[in-house]
């Protein structure tokens, strides 16, 4: 049978405040601009399908710079 370590169950409020700060700042970046777009598109142009996709493929452009755009944060917030 396998023995696992134990887990490590206490962790900083300083971990957990940056933790916060990291995921917010990650989640309004990878929202805001989409989304912007998205209603920018529809309101002056008034084409729902053409505004969608732009947002979601600006959305998954950025989402693929999410590990570069996570340690950037971090190495501000730390």
């Amino acid at each position: 049978m396998f023995k696992f370590p134990k887990k490590k169950n206490e962790v900083s409020i300083e971990v957990l405040i940056r933790f916060i700060w990291v995921s917010l700042l990650l989640a309004i970046i990878f929202a805001i601009p989409p989304l912007a777009l998205f209603l920018g598109i529809y309101h002056f142009t008034g084409e729902l399908i053409i505004g969608a996709v732009i947002g979601f493929g600006i959305h998954f452009v950025i989402l693929a710079f999410s590990g570069r755009i996570s340690k950037f944060i971090t190495k501000i917030i730390s």
